[in-house]
């Protein structure tokens, strides 16, 4: 296959592309660089079957060629970058799904749109299952990631359904492993490279929330699988993540034991609207795509430890 990856010089993106070139398909990436980095790919350059291309998905996409598919991945993705970023997260969500859901259409590729367990936001219903409709505040801070991500649900779901599009949505859950940005925000590396450093690691609220983490592998696996599944529930979302939950507390403490750091914890305000409670619900996962996470917290934490050691050397 040949198949584009919209944002992929970020994270799951760039992890993405090493998949599927593995698997012997061609792969294009394309990325803005807002929150991406060409770093994440560097190693990919001078392959015959990769090309990168800089372009803002927003603004209307080109491709020349054939394409299989179409895996769309841009948008800042953690709170700092979409506080920061807030338009720019919202004009990805609508106008950049809007164009490569077109794009798909033009080529007849299949389309996999990367949504977000945000889509729940603060939970009422736990463990969440893909059924649950969320409890989300349209015009909180938060709001703008998590309603682009709902918007480019349901626009997705039009185009499946009124111009018969190939689609697939994933709902991805909390992520972690190599290639995270040192500075993205979330709990994981904000916690990591804090122990690296020596400084103190910072808890927000009492660290009573809780989040279920998956591994980087364990997660592209899932999406992988998702895409080439050829069921037609398929077309309906999926959660991939991990069914296991521990308290923000307990993952601060776990990271504080396996970089052997001595950081004191510091408490400071929980944000707006920040979940209490997350964790996914993968029956349709396992029943549709023979999928649950491998890896344990504890494994692809050391091995994200590592790397993120290296990096701060």
């Amino acid at each position: 296959m040949r198949v584009l990856i919209t944002g992929g010089a970020g994270f799951i993106g760039s992890h993405l592309a090493d998949r599927f070139l593995s698997e012997g398909h061609q792969v294009v990436v394309m990325d803005n660089l807002l929150t991406g980095t060409t770093d994440n790919i560097a190693h990919l350059n001078g392959r015959p079957d990769f090309s990168f291309v800089r372009h803002d998905v927003t603004n209307y996409i080109y491709l020349a060629g054939g394409l299989d598919a179409v895996l769309h991945f841009a948008s800042p993705a953690s709170p700092v970058d979409y506080l920061r970023f807030p338009i720019q997260t919202l004009k990805v969500g609508a106008l950049g799904t809007h164009n490569a859901l077109g794009l798909a259409m033009a080529k007849n590729a299949r389309f996999l749109l990367a949504s977000t367990s945000e889509v729940y936001g603060d939970p009422l219903v736990h463990p969440q299952p893909e059924d649950y409709w969320g409890n989300v505040n349209p015009v909180g801070m938060r709001g703008v990631y998590d309603e682009a991500k709902r918007f480019a649900e349901a626009l997705t779901m039009a185009y499946h359904r009124y111009h018969g599009v190939d689609t697939r949505i994933v709902r991805i859950f909390n992520t972690f492993g190599p290639r995270m940005r040192l500075n993205d925000g979330r709990a994981v590396p904000n916690f990591i490279t804090q122990a690296l450093r020596g400084e103190p690691l910072t808890v927000y609220g009492d660290g009573s929330q809780t989040r279920s983490i998956v591994y980087i592998g364990d997660e592209v696996e899932g999406i992988y699988r998702l895409l080439m599944c050829e069921a037609a529930e398929a077309a309906e979302p999926v959660n991939i993540g991990s069914p296991f939950e521990m308290t923000v507390l307990e993952l601060a403490e776990l990271i504080r034991e396996l970089t052997g750091s001595r950081s004191p914890l510091e408490h400071r305000p929980l944000p707006a609207d920040d979940p209490k409670v997350r964790r996914a619900e993968i029956g349709r996962a396992q029943a549709l795509l023979g999928w649950s996470p491998l890896v344990p917290a504890r494994e692809g934490l050391l091995k994200t430890i590592a790397d993120f050691r290296r990096r701060l050397a």
